[in-house]
């Protein structure tokens, strides 16, 4: 098993940390959450931004990105909930 994650790392590929992995489920599920209430109280907003927080995690290999760009987004769902 070493073997195989000493060659990955070799051609560049690294597995993602477990605070990242952890960050990118909470996001998701916050993501689903925001979608579903937006598509059924009809605010487009909150569906679009609950779609960017499921599939930013994505784009984004950083956990201290993630975790910025997690946040930021939540805010602006709350901020259009409110």
């Amino acid at each position: 098993m070493q073997q195989e994650l000493d060659a990955l790392e070799t051609l560049g590929v690294t597995l993602p940390s477990p605070a990242y992995i952890l960050g990118a489920i909470v996001f998701g599920v916050l993501g689903l959450a925001a979608y579903i209430h937006g598509r059924r109280a009809g605010r487009p907003r909150t569906r679009w931004l609950g779609l960017a927080l499921m599939l930013y995690p994505y784009l984004v290999w950083n956990t201290a990105l993630l975790y910025i760009v997690g946040l930021g987004l939540c805010v602006a769902v709350w901020l259009d909930l409110r």
